[in-house]
């Protein structure tokens, strides 16, 4: 992995999970100088802790800005009264929330937010490799689903953010009579295919599966299905999977079948037909994605961090 920005700025981020939040100081990925986590409960004590962690680590480890990569779906529009919010969320203690101002207040910096996945996104093409690919996909299937876009270097918005785990995807109710978790779509791309969903089919965990069962078929066929909606929609150049679903390595190659049988040859460049494994990969750093992110959406609050224009 490439160093990131040389100079003497520290930076602030947080990703801010529905089950956990993880809190870091760095500059790069290679130049990490404090992390935390801890389970994400109630608004007000969960953003204590992250308050609390940044402030204990101030005199040593002053932050010029902070970043937040956030579970949603956020209200990102600037002339927005609810700019920075968590609005509808499924997590239904945290819709509404103001997730920005206690931490603006307290450590006195820059705040700057975005969705957990276009974060993740962000920091995969910047720190992924040696090239940059784009446009970058980055979904994370594990307690939810969530997708982001990186198109000339920059994470997309429209009218909101893109709400990728909520695709509609086929479903044959024969051989799946699974009725779907979203509490608002039930059998939508998350309410089918993510690790939750997994372990209301199947009765286990995702990670309790043996590597013969049958619901990693299932699961590729639905990653897949909702992956040639978006190769489609978006002509990526790199699908980066991670979340704790893709901790099952296998799943890639079945993945990459599926994905390659539903596009049916209708797409012809050389890279969909024979060279899938170099689009559709995992993720480069790993569970850290998201909260390097945050740090990338710190660094590049300042026009010293190359983000491109």
């Amino acid at each position: 992995m490439k160093k990131g920005v040389v100079d003497n700025r520290l930076y602030g981020g947080i990703e801010a999970g529905g089950t956990k939040f993880m809190c870091m100081i760095a500059s790069s990925p290679n130049d990490v100088f404090a992390s935390a986590r801890f389970p994400t409960t109630v608004p007000e004590e969960t953003l204590e802790c992250s308050l609390a962690f940044f402030q204990d680590h101030s005199r040593k480890y002053p932050i010029s800005a902070l970043g937040i990569a956030s579970f949603g779906p956020l209200d990102l529009d600037p002339e927005s009264p609810t700019y920075g919010y968590i609005t509808t969320t499924p997590k239904l203690q945290w819709s509404n929330t103001d997730i920005t101002r206690k931490l603006k207040t307290g450590l006195n910096v820059p705040v700057v937010i975005n969705t957990d996945v276009n974060a993740a996104a962000l920091a995969e093409y910047i720190w992924g490799g040696e090239q940059k690919f784009d446009p970058l996909l980055y979904i994370t299937i594990g307690t939810g689903i969530g997708g982001g876009c990186i198109v000339r270097g920059k994470p997309i918005h429209g009218l909101i953010h893109p709400e990728m785990g909520h695709l509609r995807i086929p479903q044959n109710r024969e051989e799946d009579p699974f009725e779907g978790i979203c509490p608002y779509h039930r059998n939508c791309f998350e309410g089918l295919a993510s690790g939750p969903a997994m372990q209301a089919r199947w009765g286990l965990p995702a990670e309790q599966l043996p590597d013969d069962h049958p619901a990693w078929d299932l699961e590729a066929f639905y990653i897949a299905s909702a992956l040639v909606n978006l190769i489609l929609s978006f002509s990526p150049r790199r699908i980066v999977l991670g979340g704790g679903v893709m901790s099952q390595f296998s799943l890639f190659s079945k993945i990459r079948t599926r994905v390659k049988e539903l596009l049916a040859g209708y797409l012809y460049p050389p890279a969909i037909l024979d060279q899938l494994e170099n689009i559709i990969i995992p993720a480069v750093l790993k569970d850290k994605s998201g909260v390097l992110g945050a740090i990338a959406l710190a660094m590049c609050h300042f026009e010293s961090f190359p983000c491109p224009d």
